[in-house]
């Protein structure tokens, strides 16, 4: 089963590699990690998409994780409600001719292109997994030269109000 974990680690050598190590001992495939600074100076953000077995073998990572001196906080937040993207650059063979179609073939996508050669096209798009999916499939019968994606980064959402049983009180959920 297909997990998303997110790790708050200090910003310091070795973290990534120790981490990763957790997973590799485990046996875990890693599908993508993406690693990025936070709003905090020094803290780091770590989004892990991973394929696990078993609940207990999960567990047993998360856990072995959170003993990590570097590793301030970890979160599986596949079933929580979450934002999440993912980023892709894709270099399309275009001629004069087509940049044209593809040009409308990645504008409901809200794609852009960020680069424009002789024989080619560089497109970036964001979004889920399924939305990237989508427009590469689209692209490939143009033929894709090139093709770079970040994996999925992500984090929960805000709370939300809902109405309670009062229409004039509101109540905070997460």
């Amino acid at each position: 089963m297909k997990r998303i974990l997110t790790a708050t680690v200090n910003n310091r050598a070795g973290v990534l590699n120790r981490v990763t190590g957790l997973f590799t001992k485990r046996h875990f495939n890693i599908e993508s990690i993406t690693v990025g600074h936070t709003e905090t100076p020094g803290i780091s953000k770590m989004t892990f998409t991973i394929v696990v077995d078993n609940e207990r073998s999960l567990e047993q990572v998360i856990k072995q994780l959170n003993k990590q001196i570097d590793v301030l906080k970890v979160q599986d937040i596949t079933d929580e409600p979450i934002v999440a993207r993912e980023l892709a650059l894709i270099k399309v063979v275009t001629t004069p001719q087509n940049r044209l179609e593809i040009s409308g073939i990645i504008e409901p996508f809200r794609a852009t292109i960020i680069d424009v050669g002789r024989d080619s096209m560089t497109v970036q798009v964001t979004g889920d997994f399924e939305k990237v999916e989508a427009i590469i499939d689209l692209l490939k019968p143009y033929g894709i030269k090139e093709l770079a994606r970040t994996g999925i980064t992500a984090f929960k959402r805000g709370t939300k109000k809902q109405p309670a049983h009062d229409q004039n009180r509101y109540t905070l959920i997460q």
